[in-house]
């Protein structure tokens, strides 16, 4: 069985992209799967724009993924799974959008790195201070 091959869109020159939060949560169900990612919007300025768009297309009419692949800020190349895309014609010239889909980092904490001594209990009770007022809260008003 042969591996499917994605149609990659090659981020030659420039440095890193910037990828931006999306609040479109519609994005987010387009690529769901097993695993946590983030939705995140590109921008790239290109030349040839019309022909990236007709290569994805049929790369996802043909149930091929299509990836964006770029530098990091090492230059080490970089992959990200395309969602979705839009070519704008601006006054600057065409713009490529591009969400891409990005793994979470998640930071995993040592228990020996936490510390309660870090924390204060002053730090937690003075949001609360300006509910003491009330003699029948039962605690479920604070929030």
């Amino acid at each position: 069985m042969s591996a499917i091959k994605p149609e990659l869109i090659t981020i030659i020159e420039g440095p890193t992209p910037d990828f931006h939060p999306t609040p479109q949560r519609w994005l987010q169900s387009i690529h769901e799967g097993p695993d946590d990612r983030a939705i995140a919007l590109c921008q790239l300025r290109t030349m040839n724009g019309d022909d990236i768009m007709n290569r994805c297309q049929d790369a996802w009419r043909e149930g091929r993924p299509v990836k964006l692949d770029y530098p990091d800020e090492l230059r080490m190349r970089q992959q990200a799974d395309v969602v979705a895309m839009r070519l704008e014609a601006l006054d600057e010239g065409p713009l490529l959008s591009l969400w891409v889909s990005l793994d979470f980092d998640i930071e995993e904490l040592d228990d020996e790195e936490f510390d309660d001594e870090d924390f204060e209990d002053d730090d937690f009770d003075e949001d609360y201070e300006d509910y003491e007022d009330y003699d029948d809260d039962d605690g479920l008003n604070f929030f």
